[in-house]
């Protein structure tokens, strides 16, 4: 986000944390931000009236009260009302932030119920299996399948494997991808748990699984390298051979011995 709208984003979530400690149905908020989100994505004029950048933010906030008031929550419709008030360097930014306060919110209620971390593992685990499995990918990312089709195999996947929030989570990802692919939403909604817990989340890539000492190992000099907690998220893939790779944000480690292999192979052919 360019500089107005990170200004603005964080004014919405300041009010967001501020409904938050009032407690209050957290899902239920985050029903109400996700519908809102799909109905100004979906209505190019209503996007403009809201985000315009040169237009009154008093005025801006009080269509969104008329437009919304009444039809989701008292705590949603000030949510988005305060959002519209602000200014937006780009339309997108407004609905980003609005569906980023809504995976907020679950993740909140997570957190405030100890399961945060559970959240947190279910989502990468549920990304890695769409990952690994092409068929169910396609099915899932699939523009031309029913959403709610969609929503329902999600369901029947997590049903009775996964907390209340992660299938809620995985639902609107696979129902409003709003343009990304399936895999980034879910890295989104990653980030923001890693970022609620105030942590970095660690990609790592190995043949074989680390042991306790090994993974314990590598947190430490992960932890010491970034300054700040670090969670690591380990992948086994056989194709790598042997060594490790490592991602953490966009820096990627990469010692795995196909990657030497791949090095070693560019510099005999010079290709």
């Amino acid at each position: 986000m360019r500089g107005s709208s990170r200004a603005a984003s964080a004014v919405v979530r300041d009010a967001l944390e501020g409904v938050l400690q009032g407690g209050g149905d957290r899902a239920a908020l985050a029903d109400d931000l996700f519908a809102v989100t799909s109905v100004i994505d979906g209505n190019a004029s209503l996007r403009r009236a809201l985000a315009d950048p040169s237009g009154d933010g008093g005025a801006k906030g009080a269509l969104a009260e008329r437009l919304f008031g009444g039809k989701v929550g008292a705590a949603a419709s000030g949510l988005v009302a305060t959002a519209a008030a602000q200014r937006w360097a780009d339309e997108r930014d407004l609905t980003d932030t609005l569906e980023a306060a809504g995976v907020a919110s679950l993740l909140a209620q997570a957190e405030a119920d100890g399961r945060i971390d559970a959240v947190e593992d279910e989502l990468f685990r549920f990304e890695r299996i769409v990952a690994g499995d092409a068929e169910l990918r396609d099915t899932l990312s699939s523009r031309n399948t029913d959403a709610s089709g969609k929503a329902g195999l999600v369901r029947t996947l997590l049903e009775g494997k996964a907390n209340a929030e992660t299938t809620r989570l995985a639902v609107q990802a696979v129902q409003a991808p709003r343009g990304r692919r399936l895999d980034r939403v879910l890295e989104a909604y990653l980030q923001q748990a890693a970022t609620r817990r105030q942590q970095r989340t660690a990609l790592v890539t190995v043949a074989t699984p680390l042991t306790e000492q090994q993974a314990a190992r590598l947190t430490s000099q992960l932890e010491s390298m970034y300054s700040s907690a670090v969670k690591l998220q380990v992948v086994i893939d056989p194709q790598v051979l042997g060594g490790i790779r490592v991602q953490v944000g966009d820096e990627v480690m990469d010692g795995t011995i196909s990657r030497r292999i791949d090095h070693a192979r560019r510099h005999v052919t010079g290709s």
